[in-house]
């Protein structure tokens, strides 16, 4: 009986383990050898040209907005290329999910309970937006919210602790235009002081291309004070977060 005792405590103990470190959910070899190069690749540097360099800007669609319970159901995103959008270089994912969001939820993406139901496997859907991101560093407006829902992700369904270079539009914006910050906040109010037009609002695609054209804003406002890095569009963002805090 102690015998059987210990065995279920090493066991719990494991799963504990396993809950807290992720494990890679039943992983093909090639699932793994995938991983496993995705990881070997070098990581991109930050000081590359704004002008000169591929950036991934992204927008996610999750059951809901709680951080602590809603989960990803699907990413969009596209590659800004040497200073340009390169719509061909776009990616779109739904990942399979086993029971559909809410109505109200779907009301908001589109994305209906049958393609939820018959989406991408979510182990082999992150592994294909792996392999089309690369190490190329990211760009979001309110990282936060998609970083956690896809580390989250990461974690459950490839055991991977998904650590990437993000730069966040919602601090750089106003990092950059310091006498509209109290004005504009919401990416919707940035996108119509530009008059950067979106179509397909909360589609996932479509809310990473109106994204990547505010990056471009940020991108030529960011040449005007001599900043033409990636790394120095950060340093904007860490001021302004900075500000923020102090403003709170």
């Amino acid at each position: 009986m102690a015998t059987v005792m210990h065995q279920f405590s090493k066991a719990a103990h494991l799963d504990w383990i396993g809950k807290l470190f992720g494990r890679r959910r039943n992983l093909s070899l090639d699932q793994k050898a995938q991983l496993s190069s995705w990881r070997e690749l070098p990581r991109a540097s930050l000081e590359t040209g704004l002008e000169t360099s591929r950036f991934v800007v992204i927008d996610v669609e999750s059951s809901g907005l709680n951080l602590s319970l809603d989960h990803l159901i699907a990413i969009g995103a596209v590659a800004v290329t040497n200073g340009k959008i390169d719509v061909a270089d776009s990616f779109e994912v739904v990942l399979q999910q086993s029971e559909s969001s809410s109505h109200e939820n779907i009301l908001i993406h589109g994305i209906s309970r049958s393609a939820q139901r018959n989406g991408v496997p979510p182990a082999e859907a992150l592994l294909l937006f792996l392999q089309y991101l690369q190490k190329t560093p990211l760009v979001a407006f309110h990282v936060t919210f998609d970083e956690t829902m896809i580390r989250r992700a990461m974690k459950q369904f490839l055991g991977l602790n998904f650590r990437h270079e993000w730069l966040d539009l919602a601090y750089v914006m106003p990092g950059l235009y310091p006498e509209k910050s109290k004005q504009l906040r919401l990416l919707d109010e940035w996108h119509r002081y530009f008059d950067i037009r979106n179509p397909a609002r909360h589609n996932a695609v479509a809310d990473a291309v109106s994204t990547a054209q505010l990056f471009l804003v940020a991108a030529r406002k960011a040449r005007e004070r001599r900043i033409v890095t990636y790394q120095g569009l950060r340093h904007v963002e860490k001021a302004q977060r900075w500000v923020s805090w102090q403003q709170t």
